[in-house]
């Protein structure tokens, strides 16, 4: 295989020029935001909360499979919308500027067994700052998986489809595990660190919470029903965790996406950081309601880009962000869900076997940007 830079033909000037243009669009946004944007988060978790509540009254006569299904299939929806247009997005602070303590980043807590200070260190922080390089991105691969041709092969990533499968039926954990830095902390040494036995109490004390809160104490107030509210729950948390596994994989594993070498970003400029998040995203293309069931993650190449622009703008942002690339001749990965699931697993199942070829690199610039 040969892998081409696919910003080569771009020059330095070029490269900040478009970072000027990026900065143009999201000041744009930023000067714009108003009360119908306030309005519209408000609305979204107001929408959540009924649903939830109504779904989790509907649970309590599970024991009747009309019921079951409706409860299920709304407490499933419910906690989509609480992890991916809400909470995700809260807790990137898109929404900080409306000045409104209950909906802020520093106050937000999710339905999730992942702590929200310990998220947003790992997926704002790191994640969106090193976003694909390897060695650095802790969201690349999730740590357990190879996810690129010049990784050294070793015969356990052979069931790297199978960690895969599992990673995405129990996602909230996973997340948990990474965000606590659990493979570099297993270490005993490691693992007396003050600093570390702190956070993962904090992970403890989360996992406790939700698992009281889903498994304890909805399924004793369905009373009678209390096996089928608890097959339920595990039923909603389950879905919820392969639809939130497999966006977050289509945004960032599919063919065409691109990685790097950890060196690639020294001395790093804002036009460069901006053509990594660019080529290192791709989208997912459909409705008005697969965006919104996304958290708008369909946009990832935005998201990327901008953010801490509120979520319901990047539709918008979305049609300049495009013609940016047609200028500057660059490829914007996107394409239906289904299109992008099985790019994203065709990959996995690709790179859990060992390379049959040598890949050969064309780079530029000393960027080490390598082909995905």
């Amino acid at each position: 295989m040969t892998a081409i830079d696919p910003t080569a033909h771009l020059t330095d000037e070029q490269i900040e020029e478009l970072g000027r243009e990026l900065d143009a669009i999201r000041d744009e946004v930023i000067a714009s935001r108003g009360e119908k944007d306030a309005a519209y988060i408000r609305k979204v978790i107001a929408a959540q909360r009924k649903l939830e509540l109504v779904s989790r009254g509907i649970l309590l006569f599970s024991i009747f499979p009309p019921a079951w299904l409706i409860g299920t299939a709304g407490l499933s929806v419910a906690k989509i919308m609480d992890n991916m247009e809400i909470g995700h997005n809260i807790l990137h602070g898109q929404w900080d500027w409306m000045r409104d303590p209950k909906i802020h980043s520093s106050t937000w807590d999710w339905d999730h067994v992942s702590p929200a200070e310990q998220w947003k260190h790992s997926h704002n922080e790191l994640h969106h700052k090193y976003t694909n390089v390897i060695g650095k991105d802790n969201d690349l691969g999730y740590g357990i998986m190879r996810v690129d041709e010049d990784q050294k092969w070793h015969p356990i990533y052979l069931a790297q489809p199978l960690w895969n499968f599992i990673n995405a039926c129990f996602f909230e954990y996973g997340i948990a595990a990474y965000d606590l830095e659990l493979g570099k902390n297993l270490h005993k040494r490691r693992r007396k660190s003050p600093e570390f036995r702190a956070r993962a109490k904090a992970v403890g004390r989360k996992i406790r919470k939700q698992v009281l809160k889903d498994y304890v104490i909805h399924p004793l107030l369905s009373g009678p029903s209390f096996l089928t509210t608890l097959a339920a729950t595990f039923t909603a948390n389950l879905v919820r965790n392969l639809w939130s596994h497999s966006v977050i994989m289509c945004g960032h594993f599919p063919e065409g996406v691109q990685v790097f070498e950890r060196r690639s970003i020294k001395g790093e400029t804002r036009g460069q950081w901006y053509l990594r998040q660019m080529m290192g995203s791709a989208n997912i293309s459909g409705s008005k309601a697969m965006h919104f069931m996304t958290g708008n993650l369909s946009h990832q190449i935005e998201h990327h880009l901008f953010p801490d622009l509120p979520s319901n703008r990047y539709a918008e942002v979305a049609v300049k962000v495009r013609a940016l690339f047609d200028k500057y001749e660059l490829e914007y990965v996107t394409g239906p869900l289904p299109k992008q699931v099985f790019s994203a697993w065709h990959k996995v199942f690709r790179l859990s076997l060992p390379n049959k070829k040598p890949k050969v690199k064309t780079l530029d610039r000393d960027k080490e940007l390598v082909a995905a």
